[in-house]
């Protein structure tokens, strides 16, 4: 037998393994009277490493061995935990200052006072500008508002909803249509498995055979509304998916709702706020100055009668037996050889877990340090600069993957649809570019230059520009032409 015979002889028994290894010193001393078994020692010592080897966050040991990751889909996880975690954040954004600052920087940033909706048909802006005040099914908000209130809800309970209300054209708006936000406590997370005629349900959305959604399971009703009765209805009905705009982050394939935007967050937040009860508490104690005096009396001690039964303790002016201190207060001991008081320890490090951990939960919620606190005291010109582009990058994201597209699109396609069947337009189909608002300034002057300078250069349209300022193009030209108008009347020049 030859060599290639016998490397292919070893090969066959340790399992076609391609040889790759070094020899060692033994093992050439073990091939000069034997190759075949210092080969076959070579090729097990590779096949050892080869099956050995992985990431070592993959690894099983003691100090990970509690560590859970169960192979589960996305639905599987947001269904499970979608309803404890929206209970959770919205107790947090109520109570919590810091969760409810982070919801309003968000919010206030991806909408502001509007992402603006803009036509090249005149005619079709105006319908829409007029009808933008009447679109609130509830009678509150404008179209701007309804758009808010959906990201509100998208970030704070994971999933934002609006249902379209066809109104009659006797109704009086100036398009027979209006909005209805919804929470997602309306969406039946019960309904799942198959329904029939292919159609399949998964915690309330239902597909049909190939995978598209074509109707949610709503509660007529919320679910957590006090004024149920037995006679209201609480099964749920399946609404047509294009009569309800759903929003939400999805961060996996096949996930059919969101988690709230700082779910990240919520244990580090509820952590701070327990370490800062203890931490009242301990200063609570610790200022509770009291005075105790030892040693009894003839009497039996002040405020007992003499010749009651003297029992160990410490006692007010009254002759009642002390459980709780109050700061300032006397207190007499008496009965016992020694009485002892807690010392409770001066935390001098709070400051600075604090702050620590509000970088964490700033990290959650995936907004600067400096906008969640409010703390702008170690913020200088260059780390702002920095941190506001990176969440500029952040918001952008927001705004066009998920808030533009699933959010403000579909509410102006069912305008231009409602419009169209009330003979208000010509065409059911209207194009409409989205201009959200401008990011804040660190340095106003410079980047008013710098956008002046992209206008005249033409790499920035003057129309965009305009509509990131919350206004339509529209509305600032008619302010020029009526100031001008008012001008030249009251014969003033500028």
């Amino acid at each position: 037998m030859d060599e290639g015979e016998a490397v292919a002889e070893v090969e066959r028994d340790i399992g076609g393994i391609l040889i790759m290894a070094k020899a060692n010193l033994l093992d050439r001393a073990i091939a000069a009277v034997a190759p075949r078994a210092a080969l076959r020692r070579v090729a097990a010592r590779h096949a050892f490493d080869i099956a050995t080897r992985g990431y070592d966050g993959a690894a099983r040991g003691r100090l990970n061995g509690s560590w859970r990751t169960p192979n589960t889909s996305a639905d599987a996880e947001v269904g499970a935990s979608s309803q404890l975690l929206r209970d959770r954040m919205r107790d947090l954004v109520r109570n919590n200052p810091y969760a409810a600052n982070a919801l309003s920087v968000l919010v206030t940033h991806a909408v502001g006072a509007g992402i603006v909706p803009r036509s090249k048909d005149k005619a079709v802006n105006k319908l829409f500008a007029e009808w933008a005040k009447q679109c609130d099914a509830d009678g509150h908000l404008d179209f701007h508002g309804v758009v808010s209130l959906t990201t509100s809800e998208m970030l704070e309970a994971g999933t934002g909803m609006v249902r379209r209300r066809r109104r009659r054209a006797e109704d009086g708006l100036a398009v027979p249509l209006q909005l209805q936000v919804l929470e997602v406590d309306h969406l039946d997370g019960t309904k799942n498995g198959e329904l029939g005629n292919g159609r399949r349900a998964s915690y309330g959305v239902e597909y049909d055979l190939i995978g598209k959604t074509t109707a949610y399971w709503l509660f007529p009703n919320h679910p957590g509304n006090a004024f149920l009765t037995s006679s209201t209805s609480t099964a749920s009905v399946a609404i047509a998916a294009q009569d309800v705009a759903f929003a939400f982050v999805k961060q996996r394939a096949g996930q059919t709702q969101g988690v709230p935007w700082g779910h990240a967050a919520i244990r580090k937040l509820y952590d701070l706020d327990t370490y800062e009860e203890a931490e009242i508490v301990r200063k609570k104690i610790e200022a509770c100055m009291v005075g105790v005096v030892v040693g009894g009396d003839d009497t039996g001690g002040v405020g007992l009668p003499l010749g009651a039964e003297e029992v160990a303790g410490v006692y007010d002016a009254d002759g009642n037996i002390v459980e709780k201190f109050a700061p300032g207060m006397l207190y007499h001991a008496r009965g016992g050889k020694d009485i002892k008081f807690t010392q409770p320890a001066n935390t001098a490090n709070y400051d600075s877990y604090k702050n620590s951990m509000l970088h964490t939960i700033a990290t959650g919620f995936r907004v600067p340090h400096a906008f969640l606190t409010g703390r702008l005291d170690k913020v200088n010109y260059s780390s702002s600069k920095i941190g506001l582009e990176t969440y500029k990058r952040i918001i952008d994201a927001l705004q066009w993957k998920v808030i533009i597209p699933m959010i403000c699109q579909p509410l102006w396609e069912w305008f231009c649809e409602a419009a169209y069947f009330a003979g208000k337009i010509k065409s059911r189909a209207v194009p409409v570019e989205w201009s959200p608002p401008r990011f804040p300034s660190a340095d106003e002057a410079k980047d008013i230059a710098a956008r002046v300078t992209a206008m005249r250069s033409g790499l920035l349209n003057p129309l965009v520009a305009i509509a990131e300022t919350g206004y339509t193009p529209d509305e600032v030209i008619e302010g020029y032409v009526e100031w001008n108008k008012i001008l030249d009347e009251k014969g003033l020049i500028f």
